[in-house]
């Protein structure tokens, strides 16, 4: 695997082998000096056109803990400010030796097309409202280890909010409708993508359909940062039909888990503490992000497979 810029570069067998190896990643995650020689020797550049703590922060851990050398690339700070192209900033990276550029940009398709100037393996970390492979692939791994399951065949998952604007929606669909789950889209019409109706989907407009008996409810806020409209009469009204309130919560099946990708707004979509919530997964999906990540890294420029990551591990490479 060269690159990762969507979910669909990977088959199932692919994403399957990259949760095994999470799983290891996330063994070693457990123990007291958390790092293995795998990618020693290998740089990889964070390189966010956009703001993020959890995704930047989770693949720079996931790269140390590697014994990847990291690059850290703020554009606000860089001189993209005094005129330089993407362009030039990727190539002025590569030539000083970067095997892996981490890529987070509020354009639909910028990944794709850096590819096209370096040598270099490209993972995407979110491009405008189109893919977040990676967070697809922890959120695959948060759901599979919570049910102790390879896929995720019976299992019906209800994503509540704004998939119109969601990358991290379109990453999640397509892995889990490929594992075999039920995907429910819930969300008033004006937050619905344009034709969500050819989508592998069912759709609902009331989280009161489906709070009974969902396996997983994947809360998503509104993204009012991508909005150029009022797409909801308030955010009273929102929160009344599509919130996760304590009473809500209350209904919903034993065993059932809460997701949220972050950054959350508490009292509009996330009403009830998910600190509260015995079935919040939120933060074990931060957690699990930093072993998917390590997969994801390890998967690109180390090997493929368990038994690559135990040679690397005790031959030190």
């Amino acid at each position: 695997m060269k690159h990762l810029i969507t979910s669909n570069d990977l088959s199932v067998d692919d994403v399957m082998s990259i949760l095994e190896v999470a799983d290891h990643m996330a063994e070693i995650n457990t123990r007291a000096n958390p790092k293995v020689p795998a990618l020693r020797g290998k740089t990889v550049a964070s390189v966010f056109f956009e703001d993020s703590t959890r995704t930047r922060l989770s693949f720079e851990t996931a790269a140390k803990r590697l014994s990847a050398d990291t690059m850290t690339f703020s554009a606000s700070s860089s001189s993209v400010n005094k005129g330089e192209s993407l362009r030039d900033t990727i190539e002025t990276l590569s030539a000083m030796g970067v095997d892996a550029f981490v890529v987070r940009h509020k354009s639909s398709g910028v990944p794709l097309q850096i590819s096209q100037w370096t040598d270099a393996s490209i993972v995407n970390a979110g491009d405008g409202w189109h893919q977040h492979p990676t967070q697809g692939l922890l959120d695959t791994f948060t759901i599979t280890r919570h049910f102790k399951t390879h896929d995720l065949a019976g299992r019906t998952i209800a994503m509540v909010g704004d998939i119109k604007h969601s990358r991290v929606a379109r990453s999640d669909i397509d892995l889990f409708t490929r594992l075999g789950a039920k995907v429910v889209l819930v969300g008033p019409p004006t937050l619905m993508p344009y034709g969500v109706d050819t989508w592998p989907v069912e759709v609902v407009n009331s989280i009161d359909q489906v709070i009974g008996h969902a396996d997983v409810m994947y809360m998503l806020r509104m993204q009012r940062e991508r909005m150029d409209s009022a797409l909801v009469p308030g955010l009273g009204e929102y929160t009344s039909r599509f919130g996760l309130t304590p009473a809500r919560a209350a209904l919903m099946p034993t065993q059932s888990i809460v997701m949220h990708p972050g950054p959350m707004n508490r009292g509009v979509e996330m009403v009830v503490d998910p600190g509260l919530l015995e079935s919040s997964r939120i933060l074990q999906q931060v957690a699990n992000g930093v072993s998917v990540r390590m997969a994801v890294l390890f998967s690109i420029l180390g090997g493929s497979g368990v038994g690559a990551l135990a040679s690397a591990t005790e031959k030190g490479e």
